[in-house]
């Protein structure tokens, strides 16, 4: 595979699904999200086992305990994300909210309105309901994601990623509008902060060394945590 042509198409997808996004009513955007919900539990079994082949997997590579732990995910787990899903759906929807608003002398009407940023592009690490959750909180505010979860979760991740895609499929929104990178190749998190024609914003969400590399080399506006 070559990355950059690969990541070039994820960043074109993104790029054309998030105009259908940011202006998708809230009825569709909550539906998909209901809809993810629904498919996260019905394929439940399917997340088990794409979790215990992430598992063994870990094991055999010797990762330490704490990282298996939070790399595990569990029937009450499953059962917490589609949760957290519902109740994501069940906010405001933020996009076009007007905040701030002051008459100026002429009699002109001044405020803020809050606007999706376009294709938010997040970098992180072994937690698999962090997928679910950064695609709902995306879709709810009427940006398109590219997501990059650790090797670690591959399998799990992107059979959370089937359920997103079947939400947004059933919602009439582009499957593309959320994205989960498919190799475990780093290189593939190099081209992504390098792409500011297609991503808008950068995410990472992980330990200082993940933070300082993204932080160093991206061309890519950064939101980090300190």
């Amino acid at each position: 595979m070559d990355i950059r042509t690969y990541m070039q198409a994820v960043g074109h997808r993104a790029r054309e699904a998030s105009r259908a996004i940011a202006a998708a009513s809230s009825e569709a955007k909550n539906k998909a999200l209901a809809t993810i919900a629904a498919e996260i539990r019905v394929r439940r079994e399917i997340l088990l086992a794409a979790n215990a082949s992430d598992l063994e997997q870990a094991r055999a590579e010797g990762l330490e305990p704490a990282l298996i732990d939070r790399l595990t995910l569990s029937p009450a787990g499953i059962e917490a994300m589609a949760e957290g899903l519902e109740q994501i759906a069940a906010l405001p929807d933020p996009v076009g909210e007007m905040t701030d608003i002051k008459r100026r002398p002429s009699g002109i009407q001044v405020g803020k309105m809050r606007v999706p940023l376009g294709v938010i592009g997040i970098i992180y690490e072994a937690r698999p309901n962090v997928t679910a959750d950064a695609a709902a909180l995306c879709l709810k505010s009427g940006n398109a994601a590219i997501l990059r979860g650790g090797k670690e979760a591959l399998h799990c991740n992107q059979a959370i990623a089937a359920c997103v895609r079947a939400g947004l499929e059933a919602a009439g929104l582009p499957a593309a509008a959320v994205q989960v990178i498919e190799t475990t190749d780093r290189a593939a998190v190099g081209e992504l902060i390098a792409m500011p024609e297609f991503v808008d914003v950068i995410v990472p969400r992980g330990g200082k060394g993940l933070i300082e590399r993204i932080s160093r080399d991206a061309r890519v506006p950064v939101i980090k945590h300190l």
